[in-house]
């Protein structure tokens, strides 16, 4: 497996968009209908984009 380094700046800057990103999918999921395939599938795509640069490391 490949690991993917940044600088610690922009892995700050990349953590908080991904985080940012993640809680408007969810909320858009909400607001689609957290009960229907689109919502369920927003919000599991919202959590993988805020979980995005859990594998990466910082120098």
């Amino acid at each position: 497996m490949t690991e993917i380094t940044l600088s610690a700046r922009r892995y700050r800057w990349l953590d908080r968009a991904s985080k940012l990103c993640g809680v408007a999918l969810i909320a858009v999921g909400l607001e689609v209908g957290g009960g229907t395939a689109a919502g369920l599938a927003l919000a599991a795509l919202g959590v993988l984009c805020g979980l995005a640069t859990v594998v990466m490391t910082d120098e």
